[in-house]
């Protein structure tokens, strides 16, 4: 079989004796290496690895237990084999005297070409066996290191990867879990505690305790997933509620997963539970918003409708303006509510929103005290005030440049008093009849609001008192228990 060659000094002064030590160890198929002196074996080791050192005991200037000595104290050559060569009698004490310095063993002369090559040939070998055993060991370090450093880094992979979906889990309000189907054993992680309000110091996690905790409603949502998975089902997923211990509902979503053996009977569920509360919610104010739209559009149309149809005036002109400008008003309070998201408007910006087109500097005056009004409140008032403004713009104070306008208002005990105080504008005469606008003005506010008009026609300029109720007392109500405008019906009443 093939081997890695290793290299054997030889050690000795005379020639002839270095020339048999050849001859002799040449058919072990060594390196062998040539060593005249002690001195030159020193030189010899320097450079390179040998494996068995075969050396003369008398050798002049530096003899073989010198050597031996000085190669020992060598770290790198404290274990190298050295076979002593003596043509002297060699007695215990040297013998001695030899494994002291490093020897290994003796050979003494004459040799016996047999007895020095097996002597050689040994320790050849074990230097090799031990330099393999060396590379092995070194190779296996290698791996060694190179595994654990893998490991580590799979671990720290790992433990960042628990880390994310921990942080995930968090995050998206999601527990996991898992279902020994066998022994009926349950595992929950910390999310899955969080979402169901308890805790793993005082909720044992079993069928009953966690049956406990579903809607009732819901429970059957558990029975049919366990029958699903008896009849081989493999991955189900179903929204249910939990009633927390401190009474709250929560809405979830659970996706489950079993796992078989090797007969198709189902052995462990796993699954992962999220908190869809927040998304409920919103799903019930976005259908809540859009039936609410739904309704204000339609009154809106009523409202539009009614306007259209009820409005008189003596040419196609003036019955134009007369529309577009209630329709724009109603319009504008619009705007403002949906500024809002329909929670209410201010007083003032109504005000403000139906003077913007008139422009008319100094000539109005405006007192009182922030009020938030509620949305229907909001749409009737705005439309009472713009026909009071149109009203006025026409025929009244606004109507000239003289004419002054005071507004003021004030809140007591939830009843909003609004007083409209025209001066120094034409002469005002009592109307023989009431006109679209202002029977619309009485209706709305007496009839929709729970409220009073007054209308004092002076001859100095009207005066008008409105008595608005804040909080809505009385209303209609629709099938969905909302409150239903009562506008496009106070207009059609207002129109007789």
């Amino acid at each position: 079989m093939d081997h890695e060659k290793v290299n054997i000094l030889l050690v000795d002064d005379q020639p002839a004796k270095l020339l048999a030590y050849e001859v002799i160890l040449k058919d072990l198929g060594e390196n062998l290496v040539i060593a005249s002196s002690g001195r030159e074996a020193l030189e010899v080791l320097l450079k390179t690895e040998i494996a068995v050192i075969l050396v003369d005991v008398c050798m002049p200037e530096l003899d073989g237990f010198e050597l031996a000595a000085m190669i020992r104290e060598h770290p790198r050559f404290q274990k190298t084999a050295m076979i002593f060569i003596s043509a002297i009698q060699v007695s215990d004490i040297d013998r001695l005297r030899g494994y002291e310095m490093g020897a290994v063993d003796y050979v003494p002369v004459p040799v016996v070409p047999e007895v020095l090559r097996a002597k050689v040939k040994v320790f050849a070998e074990l230097y090799r066996k031990t330099r393999e055993l060396e590379r092995l060991n070194h190779d296996l370090e290698d791996r060694v290191r190179a595994r654990t450093a893998e490991l580590e880094n799979s671990t720290a992979k790992l433990r960042e990867s628990e880390q994310r979906r921990s942080m995930a889990i968090a995050a998206g309000n999601m527990g996991s879990w898992d279902w020994d189907w066998i022994s009926g054993d349950w595992m929950w992680d910390e999310g899955q505690y969080r979402i169901f309000g308890v805790g793993p110091e005082n909720f044992a996690v079993n069928p009953a305790n966690v049956q406990a905790l579903l809607h009732p409603d819901d429970v059957d949502q558990l029975r049919k997933a366990i029958a699903e998975f008896n009849k081989g089902t493999r991955a189900y997923e179903t929204e249910f509620r939990i009633i927390r211990p401190d009474g709250e509902v929560r809405w979830c979503v659970g996706t489950a997963a079993a796992t078989v053996d090797d007969s198709g009977r189902v052995v462990r569920v796993s699954g992962v539970t999220v908190d869809i509360t927040e998304r409920k919610r919103a799903e019930e104010r976005q259908n809540l918003l859009a039936r609410e739209v739904d309704h204000r559009a339609k009154n809106a149309l009523a409202l539009a409708q009614s306007i259209v149809r009820l409005t008189r005036a003596d040419e196609v002109k003036a019955y134009v303006n007369a529309v577009e400008g209630r329709i724009n008003a109603l319009a504008r309070v619009h705007t403002i509510l949906s500024l809002s998201s329909w929670q209410g408007a201010e007083l003032s910006r109504l005000i403000d929103e139906e003077l913007a087109p008139y422009s008319l500097g100094g000539q109005i005056l405006l007192a009182g005290p922030k009020v938030q009004l509620l949305p229907a409140t909001a749409q009737t008032l705005a439309l009472a005030l713009h026909e009071l403004f149109t009203n006025s713009a026409k025929y009244g104070a606004l109507s000239t440049r003289s004419g002054r306008l005071a507004i003021g208002w004030q809140v007591e005990d939830q009843l909003l008093t609004l007083n409209w105080e025209e001066s120094g504008g034409p002469l005002v005469m009592p109307p023989k009849s009431r006109g679209f606008g202002t029977r619309s003005l009485l209706a709305s506010v007496e009839s929709q609001l729970g409220g009073q008009a007054q209308f004092d026609w002076r001859a100095e300029g009207l005066l008008c008192r409105l008595e608005v109720p804040l909080i809505r007392k009385t209303a209609a109500t629709n099938a969905s228990g909302k409150f239903e405008d009562a506008s496009s019906a106070e207009l059609q009443r207002a129109s007789g």
